[in-house]
């Protein structure tokens, strides 16, 4: 049986939800190796399986997995788990393989000629049994612990010299760049496959993170990474190959004329980076419809696409300051969080580490985009975890259950979809896992699955309900705006435009529509709500109460 509690929390906004945590059963174990069916990732069974990542860094100068001065190994990758992630796109420096002299150093000497004595006392107190192990070693421990918690592995070679990932002229951007060697780099990319060819629990490798640079170019990226691409699977059949794009990874577009050519099928998944500060979008001060609407316009056209053309797109970075105090990255967040819930898209978090040994010359310094707090005890931002908690779960693909497709209304703000009571008297916002069902016809009515029950409003500033009139043409919801997540209707009385809202407790509402267009001050948040396909399993006990309310309000 499932245990659930409740907490309260405020959002940036000053809305007080109630925020639900479910704790249930573990999910059936995943067969593995993962492969691709069309644009999904699948286990060996061919179901569905949804990359939910958290990235990791070990690639900076000591060439260690970040936070083990701080935590004990297995005590961060049970927190991993413990915040819903199901993988770890773990980075790691080229050099730590090609370069035997330095990839043969221990963990503790590597934090001392580092100058960081207190971050190797730090290790010795947390993980003595890792401190005089090689870094080859560390690193190969790190992977099986976090195997050991059930959790999946994405290598990722981040950088060829270790250190802080990424600028233009850092010489590690392009083939042929300084720290670059083409051929070293596919010789690091077999010993890492071959490394790690007898564990279920390594199952994809990105080959380069982030290409960039004055030496960038199309052709020098088909030769290269085609290359690193046959090289990977000869070396580690079972792994998925990871390609990533041009300028920082934000730009797949050149695939939409001529895709890669290899040898081997059903294991290729391409990757794309999504950060608010490199969109080309003004989150800070323009519209966030119309913000929102274009960078996902410019992210279609440079790798979104690949979806629709049946290929996996993994998101394997993005991320904010999750302080809260950023209201672009809010703005930004609430967009992305609505595109990831749309596409049900792979993705992976930047970044795990609350803090760094050392970062451009900075010790312990902060990570504010970390999951994890600056000593690594806790979540920094238990509401951001929640709202990404509804992403998590997968809501389409082969094999997820026999129901037949349904709409969610989901609520990006929050992390929440819309849900009813018991009595079916009120629509409030609730868990995604208990979502209500609904069905957004071709008349624009948002019909309660299975019923004739449909969406209705009331009136301005009073509850959304649920009615049997759907002929009305207040009963018909239109997507408007630039983002198409204002879900507004025609007042019958007077003709006025409403949309659903929320209020303070969560409650659905249709209040006059805001933040349409033009006005960058503006916060459109608890009005952007995005209808999603979903073929999750319908909970059995919420459908059956709808059917059975349903039934009586006939028969009366």
């Amino acid at each position: 049986m499932a245990i659930t509690r409740s907490t309260i929390t405020m959002t940036p906004s000053g809305l007080f939800l109630l925020f639900l945590f479910a704790t249930t059963a573990s999910p059936a174990p995943i067969a593995l190796p993962l492969s691709t069916s069309s644009r999904w990732v699948v286990d060996g069974e061919g179901r569905r399986v949804k990359l939910a990542c958290v990235n990791w860094a070990a690639h900076l100068e000591p060439a260690v997995a970040e936070g083990l001065s701080k935590q004990p190994l297995d005590a961060i990758s049970k927190s991993v788990a413990a915040m819903g992630f199901n993988c770890v796109r773990l980075t790691w420096p080229l050099y730590l393989l090609t370069d035997s002299s330095f990839g043969s150093v221990t963990v503790r000497q590597s934090l001392e000629r580092l100058g960081l004595a207190e971050s190797a006392a730090g290790v010795r107190v947390n993980n003595p049994g890792l401190l005089d192990l090689t870094l080859v070693q560390a690193f190969q421990a790190v992977v099986s612990n976090l195997a050991s918690n059930s959790l999946m592995v994405i290598l990722d070679n981040q950088i060829s010299k270790p250190g802080w990932c990424c600028s233009k002229y850092d010489d590690n951007g392009f083939f042929g760049d300084k720290y670059f060697d083409p051929d070293e780099w596919l010789r690091g990319l077999e010993m890492m496959a071959t490394m790690f060819n007898s564990s279920t629990s390594v199952v994809g490798m990105s080959l380069r993170n982030e290409l960039r640079g004055p030496k960038q170019n199309i052709s020098l990226w088909y030769r290269y990474m085609q290359r690193g691409a046959e090289i990977v699977h000869s070396a580690n059949p079972d792994i998925l190959v990871i390609l990533s794009g041009l300028d920082y990874d934000k730009d797949l577009s050149f695939l939409s004329e001529k895709q890669v050519n290899l040898s081997f099928t059903k294991k290729l998944v391409f990757e794309y980076h999504w950060y608010g500060f490199s969109d080309g979008g003004d989150w800070g001060s323009q519209n966030p419809n119309e913000v929102c609407a274009m960078v996902i316009g410019n992210i279609t056209r440079k790798g979104g696409f690949l979806l629709e053309q049946g290929w996996p797109l993994f998101l394997s970075e993005f991320g904010i300051d999750q302080r809260g105090v950023n209201e672009a990255d809010n703005h930004f967040l609430s967009c992305f969080l609505s595109f990831a819930a749309e596409k049900d898209i792979d993705w992976a978090l930047w970044a795990l580490q609350g803090s760094y040994y050392i970062r451009e010359g900075q010790l312990g310094l902060d990570e504010t985009y970390g999951a994890l707090s600056w000593d690594w005890c806790k979540a920094r931002n238990s509401s951001f975890i929640q709202r990404l908690s509804a992403i998590q779960s997968p809501f389409q693909g082969p094999g997820l259950s026999k129901s037949s497709p349904y709409n969610m209304i989901f609520h990006p703000s929050t992390g929440l979809c819309i849900v009813t009571n018991s009595q079916l008297k009120q629509l409030q916002l609730g868990q995604c896992a208990e979502s209500t069902a609904w069905r957004y016809t071709r008349q624009k009515k948002l019909m309660l699955k299975g019923t004739k029950y449909c969406l209705q409003p009331e009136g301005v500033s009073k509850p959304a309900k649920l009615g049997f009139g759907c002929k009305v043409s207040s009963a018909k919801w239109h997507l408007i705006s630039s983002s198409k997540m204002h879900i507004s209707s025609n007042l019958t009385n007077n003709g006025n435009n409403v949309c659903l809202d929320i209020d303070d407790n969560g409650t659905i509402m249709t209040n006059q529509c805001k933040c349409l267009s033009l006005d960058g001050t503006c916060n459109p948040g608890s009005q952007w709500f995005k209808i999603i396909r979903s073929s999750r399993e319908v909970n059995d006990q919420i459908f059956k109460r709808c059917r059975s309310q349903f039934a009586q309000v006939q028969t009366f």
